[in-house]
């Protein structure tokens, strides 16, 4: 079996792959700090718990977007895993995708990867919520066309709270109404109602300056709390990266 990682800013998603299928998925906070043997701990635990033997992984892949968290990662997977993991960007690991720019991060390599599989033919638009709000363009070739990043919401609350006296820290959640009557209230539809507005400007621009047609879909841990208030996102796909990660691995092993 195949044990996927990919590393982002905020957390390290570990999914062990069977075939075509996602067998077992964990979250864990990313830490470059926390040793090979930290991981294994708690990440055998979690897959036994699941029922998975940890003898059973075969193969691992890792895309990350924090260099520093590597070395561990690749700790794990050689002593814990007995493979040497497949690093998107590596030299001779090749993603089967054009990059029309100056390169791509590896989230967003795997989201065009994933959205070209499951939406063929068809240029798109992923709108991934992270530590960063990514707008990543593919076109109808498969190819990564380049979009926009802009700052994550939990970021922006935490920016909001450090730089004022007495601004709460709040949770994301979609407010009743608009007009907020206490300044939680008016946090709340600030940042929620304020995230639709950038969300919905961004992706028309971004329709208009491409010229066609463009299916628009969304993924990341706060995706779920703005389905269907974002009328121009069209369907929340939480697995679109990972499905990227493991195509990616599939197109290198057959090579």
């Amino acid at each position: 079996m195949l044990l996927a990682i990919n590393v982002n800013n905020t957390n390290i998603k570990f999914g062990v792959v069977n075939g075509d299928e996602i067998v077992g998925e964990w979250r864990q906070h990313t830490s470059a700090m926390r040793t090979g043997d930290e991981h294994a701990v708690w990440l055998t635990q979690l897959m036994q718990i699941e029922g998975i033997d940890p003898k059973s992984i075969t193969d691992a892949i890792i895309g990350s977007v924090v260099p520093n968290a590597n070395f561990n990662l690749r700790r794990l997977c050689t002593r814990y895993f007995n493979c040497e993991p497949m690093f998107i960007g590596d030299p001779g690991v090749e993603t089967g995708i054009k990059i029309k720019g100056v390169g791509a991060g590896a989230d967003r390599i795997c989201n065009t990867v994933g959205a070209s599989i499951l939406f063929p033919k068809t240029p798109v638009v992923v709108v991934d919520f992270g530590t960063a709000t990514n707008f990543d363009v593919v076109d109808e070739e498969g190819s990564y066309c380049g979009g926009a990043i802009a700052p994550g919401i939990n970021l922006s609350i935490e920016a909001l709270v450090s730089a004022t006296a007495l601004l709460p820290r709040i949770v994301v959640e979609k407010p009743k109404q608009v007009i907020g009557t206490n300044t939680v209230a008016c946090m709340h539809t600030g940042v929620f109602w304020g995230y639709v507005g950038l969300i919905e400007g961004i992706v028309s621009r971004i329709v208009q300056e491409f010229g066609k047609p463009m299916k628009v879909v969304s993924t990341g841990g706060l995706a779920p709390v703005f389905e269907g208030s974002v009328k121009i996102i069209e369907q929340t796909v939480p697995d679109i990266t990972a499905r990227g990660l493991i195509e990616i691995y599939k197109r290198n092993r057959r090579k």
